[in-house]
This record gives C-alpha cells, structure tokens and sequence, in this order.
C-alpha cells in the first residue's frame, strides 16, 4: 500500500525560504532582506549576522551539523566544501555558531577548478559570494544534514570562474533593458522584469548491476560498444506508456525529495527510448531555476542508488535509441505578473508584443551561433540533427498565426488580422467539443514559440542551463537596448515603433522556418538564406571570442575578454578529456575484454570442429567452420582498428596547442573510435553470449 504524501505539507520544508524568513527574522531585518533580493541594495553586516544566526538555528533544529557553500564552477556540476558550525571548546564544550562573515564569504581553493588560463596554478586564493535571491536549503546523505547556500564563485582578481555569476549580470540587463521597452508603452508600475525558466529533463535508468559491469558507462556515462537490440523504439510504445513499477517507486521518492527542495516537479512520464524518462517542473525565476535543475540532476542520481538503479545523463548513452535532452523554456515577466511573451488573443494589435518579437528575432538571428554554442557540450554532438532533436541550424518556429502577423507585417507595413485557433470536434457525441489552438507544434525547432513563451530545445541533458540563459539573456536584452535608444529618441513613438517592428521582421524574417527541421531540403534552404550551421561542439568554441560576441558581453558587463577567453580555453580542454577518456575506455575494453572474449570463442570453435572430426569424420563441420572464418576476420578487423586508435591517441598527446587538438580528436580520433566501434559490435551479434564480457543492450534498457 503506498504511503499518503501529503506536497502541501512537505513542499519547501527543506528551504530557507521567504515564509520562513518572514516568521524568524525581525521585521526590520526581513524588509531589508528583501530590498536587497528585490533590488540589490547593500546589505548591513549586522543584517547578515542576524540572518546567519536564524539560518543556524533553522538548519540545527534539523539535523545539520555543517553548512557549505554551494556554487557551480565550470565543470558544469555543482561543488561544496563542507564546516561544521563547532567553535574552539573551552573546558571541553563548545557552542555552534554561524556568523554573518561565514554567511556571505567563503574562500575555497580556486586552483584545481577549471579557470582557462585566468589563474595560475600557484594562485589559489578564490572567493564564494552569497547569492541571496536564491535560498539557502538542506542536503541529507550519509555525510549527515548540510546546510547548502548558494553562492557565486569567483576569482582573487574579481573573474567569474562559474555559471552563476555572469547569469546574474545577463539577468540584470535583461531586466534593465526590457523595463525600457515597457516605459515606452507607457507602464510604470512594474518596477522589475525577470526571466521565468522551466527546464524539462529527460533521462535514463538502467540496473545498477549491469551498469557496473560496463567500463564505458563507468567511466564516461555512455556506451562506446553495443549492437542493437531486437527491439528499439520501432513500436513507439514506450512513450507515454505505463509506467513500471520499479520505475513508478523510483519516480515517487524523487517527487518527495524535490518537493522538500522546493522544487515543483509537476510532469513524470516514459519518453521514446525504451528505459528513458521525462521529469518537468513548473517555471520559476530563472537564478532559481538554474539553481534547481542542478539539484535535480543530482537528486536523481542519488535517489536512483536507493533503488538498485543508475541514472544516466548523458546525451546518447546508447546508440540507435533516441538521446536525452533538456528543453529550456524562457519568458519574460514582471513583478506584478505581465508576461512580455504573451500575445493575447488579437495578438496583430499588440504593438508591444510585437516589438517584444521583433527583438527578439533579431537577437537570435544576430546571435544564432552563440546561441548553438550555448547549448553544445561533448555528450550533445551525438544527439543534434540526429532525427532525435532539433538540427544544428538554428531557426523559430512561430506557428501559424504569428507567422502570418509576420507577413502582414513585412509585405504591407500594416497587421490587420489573426488567424484564430478554433473548434476541434472528434465526432464522437459523448466528447466534449474542444479549444484548438490557432496553431500546431514543430518539435524539430530548436528555438519554438509555444503560446506565451520560447522553448530552447538544443540544450543537452547533462549540461546546465546557466550558459544558455545567460546567453539568450544578452542577446535579447541587446535587441532591447538597441529598439529603446531608436525609440527613446523618436517624434512620434507610434509611427516609429511600426517602422522599426517591420524593419527588424523584414531583415530578420530569415531566421522563422515553420518546416521540417529533419528534412535533408532544410539544411540547403538554410544555406541558401546564409544561416550558420555549426555541426560540432569544436566548431562552435570559437563563437565566444568574435568581436561581435565579445562586444555584446562586455556592453553589458556579463563577460569581459578575459573571461571569454577562458572559457574558450576550457571548452576545448573539456572536448579533449572527454574523448581522451573515452579512447583510453575503448582502448581498455578491447585489449582486456573483447578480444580475449572473442579469442576464447573462436578457440571453442576450433575444438568444437576437432572434436566432431574427431568422433566423426564424415560429419559436415562447414556451420562451425563458416562461422570460426566470419568472426575470426572480424578479431583481424577489430585488431586492426585498435592499433590504429592506439596510434591516434598517442599522436594527440604531442599536440600542444588546445584548440588543435580538439580539432585532433574530433577529426582524427573520433573516426578510429567509430572505426574499432563497427566490427566489435558485429562480433557482439555473433560471440555466444556467455562469452560476451558485458551486458547488452537487450539487457540494460530492456531489463530495468
């Protein structure tokens, strides 16, 4: 019988949250509190005493023993160090404290995190800020109750070294810029716009025991051998479908844990892959939303250990199944709840939704391949254009009816009309007539309008969503700035909002493809309209230091050139490991497992025709011999492409420069892998199966 769970009760219970601020804090010191997250005034140090104390208590009262500073540095997971709140004993007590110092500084060492060349080795001093518009929570694992507080990270001399930071400084334009637009159309009640994000995460479950008997998913979270299973996703019966109860019993302990975070998971369901599954929570503002999806990734993996399971992230674990993603969808809205990204029902007459749009289809035209850098990672090169998820090409998807506002608007200057959704009737009396939409869905856009705000659905499912964020944050808040100061300065506002809303839909209307984003006519329609398509993680690193991205960083104080940079610097070194890690894996699964596997079968071969010789000369040993021929030319093969992978592997380590040895890999390295990839996943079809070394994949998505 399940036990009754009551989500009002433990929503939040984990969380330092307003509701309880407001109950523990003094009044004083809760209104500034709360002018220093609404607004960013300064707070007073004897404030922050005051806030530290109360969050001590809180979190004491609970269980914790240590708190930490938890941040994201460029590894793109999440990092902590833990301090009890223990003060020197004296007459062999102590007492538990937890000072407003310890609150909003911390120093971890910054050198062993990535920092692309900003720090020396020998220079390890680094700073933890506190971020209070993101709330403190508790962490419970083996180590005991962690009193977690978010913070930003960054270096001695003042560069961001994690995603959060420069997402704050992207958030803060962004809000700057878009309360101009709204200015202009006469608002002044809202006094701050934020980003709302909700990030939908997909993901797989496999046994824990099989997953330990596989090297390539220990080590670099995907499967670098495997021939298909019978059975695929051919069915299409997996999505939607009943969910397993193992899977079911797994879904619901990550509901509760979420839920104490805070977190509002809302959707669970079986996505296409067989073995894979959807999590998605409701938006919140995008600081905490980011802060969030990093807990999620991390909870699920936790919790799945609980239940005799691993989870996978990563991007494409198997091959020949879909891949994971994670859609980002981003809107903007105010402190008094106006979504900038709602169009209404007439949405030709909503001048300032349109100008919204308009910029919006200039920040991402302008800015497509940043906006594909932001979603690449290495785990996502194998997912993209994949008939799986959206192509590399970056493009909007309007739908329908704004489609059409958009063509009234650049053929006629004017917009005199909606196409209107209408009523969906099944022809069935005893259903109820429905609402249709004025327009459908495209989910092989990687940049879709979906009603009132736009789903980014190139972001890979390992990678946090701060990069794109804090990308799609500048870009738009770019578009704003450049519409504010031509409108700012303009005679007669109506007149030139018109002329600017078509001026940017006319020179940006490449950029809207409503088609098929899978079709082989879209990659040459793209290229005919000049859109960029960066097909590989490698390819799109450079992106960050142009002079067009620099500029756009540093107007906005979000990067400087330094920091991009660096963070060029990294992403190369990052492509580099990985597939340094997963040629080695490679490298040690064949010369330790397969080949041997295989030279054990092939001998059995052997004996098995001598002995039927033997007992029989007469008998007809041409299977066993036809089969000892096939499987011995494909060991050759496999032989043969090890030595060449082995080559490749070590040619690379004499290449100094980073970004040519990520070229390197990508182009010398990768191939071999595939090379050694394709005989030894015939030789699986082939090999009896207790010969066979590891689980297959019949065995780890189908056996959960």
């Amino acid at each position: 019988m399940n036990e009754k769970i009551n989500v009002t009760e433990i929503f939040g219970a984990d969380v330092f949250s307003d509701s309880v601020m407001r109950e523990r804090l003094p009044k004083k010191v809760y209104a500034e509190v709360r002018r220093t997250i609404e607004t960013g005034a300064d707070m007073s140090s004897a404030t922050a005493d005051v806030v530290a104390n109360a969050m001590k208590d809180w979190a004491v009262e609970r269980g914790a023993t240590h708190y930490t500073h938890w941040f994201q540095p460029l590894t793109g997971i999440t990092a902590e160090k833990h301090d009890s709140f223990v003060t020197a004993p004296k007459n062999g007590k102590t007492i538990l404290e937890f000072s407003g110092k310890e609150l909003i500084k911390g120093e971890p060492d910054a050198s062993s995190f990535p920092s692309g060349g900003l720090r020396a080795t020998f220079e390890a001093r680094g700073y933890t800020a506190w971020d209070c518009t993101s709330p403190a929570f508790l962490k419970e694992d083996a180590t005991g109750v962690i009193l977690c507080i978010p913070t930003a990270f960054c270096s001695y001399t003042g560069e961001a070294l994690d995603k959060k930071t420069p997402l704050l400084r992207s958030m803060e334009a962004i809000g700057e810029q878009a309360l101009r637009i709204l200015r202009l159309f006469g608002n002044t009640t809202s006094v701050k716009v934020t980003t709302s994000v909700g990030a939908e995460q997909e993901y797989f479950l496999v046994d824990r025991e099989k997953y330990l008997q596989r090297k390539d998913l220990i080590y670099t979270g995907r499967t670098l051998f495997g021939a298909p299973a019978p059975k695929g996703q051919e069915l299409e019966d997996h999505y939607f479908g009943t969910i397993r109860e193992r899977i079911g019993a797994y879904m619901k302990d990550i509901n509760i844990e979420l839920w104490k975070l805070g977190i509002p998971a809302k959707t669970q369901h079986n996505e296409v892959a067989p073995a894979q599954h959807e999590l998605a929570p409701i938006y919140e503002e995008g600081n905490i939303a980011v802060d969030h999806n990093q807990l999620v990734m991390e909870t699920m993996k936790k919790v799945a250990g609980r239940h005799g399971m691993t989870c996978l992230l990563h991007e494409k674990p198997f091959a020949g199944v879909n891949g994971s993603g994670k859609h980002n969808n981003w809107s903007l809205t105010t402190n008094d709840g106006i979504n900038m990204l709602d169009p209404g029902k007439t949405p030709h007459e909503n001048i300032q939704f349109l100008l919204v749009l308009a910029c919006i289809l200039k920040g991402v035209d302008t800015h497509a391949d940043l906006l594909r850098q932001s979603a690449s990672d290495v785990g996502n090169d194998h997912r993209l254009g994949a008939n799986e998820a959206p192509p590399a090409i970056i493009s909007v998807f309007l739908g329908a009816q704004l489609e059409d506002v958009v063509r009234q608007l650049v053929e006629t200057g004017e917009a005199t009309s909606s196409l209107k959704g209408g009523k969906l009737n099944t022809g069935v009396h005893s259903l109820p007539v429905l609402a249709k939409d004025a327009t459908d869905r495209n989910r092989t856009s990687p940049f879709a309008f979906t009603g009132n705000k736009f789903e980014f659905r190139m972001v890979g499912s390992a990678d946090s969503i701060g990069s794109p964020n804090t990308t799609l944050n500048a870009i738009v808040a770019e578009a704003f700035c450049e519409a504010a100061d031509i409108l700012e300065a303009a005679p007669d506002f109506d007149r030139a909002v018109h002329d600017l809303i078509k001026k940017y839909m006319t020179e940006h209307q490449r950029i809207i493809f409503n088609g098929n984003g899978y079709a082989d006519a879209w990659i040459e329609e793209a290229a005919r309209r000049g859109l960029p398509n960066i097909k590989s993680m490698v390819d799109a690193t450079a992106t960050l230091t142009t002079d067009k991205a620099v500029a756009l960083f540093e107007k906005f104080g979000i990067f400087t050139r330094a920091e991009l940079e660096s963070r060029e610097e990294i992403l190369y070194e990052t492509y580099v490991k990985a597939i340094n890690i997963e040629a080695l894996t490679m490298i040690d699964m064949a010369t330790k497992q397969i080949i041997p596997a295989v030279i054990s079968y092939t001998t059995e071969l052997a004996k098995s025709m001598t002995a039927v010789t033997t007992a029989c000369p007469e008998a007809d040993t041409s299977v066993q011999k036809e089969l000892l021929l096939e499987v011995s030319a494909l060991l050759s093969e496999s032989k043969t492409a090890l030595t060449a992978l082995k080559e490749r592997q070590a040619q690379s380590q004499e290449i100094g420069d980073m970004e040519k040895m990520a070229y390197f890999f990508k182009d010398q390295v990768m191939p071999a892998m595939a090379a050694l990839r394709a005989p030894v996943d015939q030789l699986e079809m082939l090999v009896d199966k207790k010969y066979w070394p590891m689980p297959s994949y019949g065995d780890l998505i189908f056996e959960v």
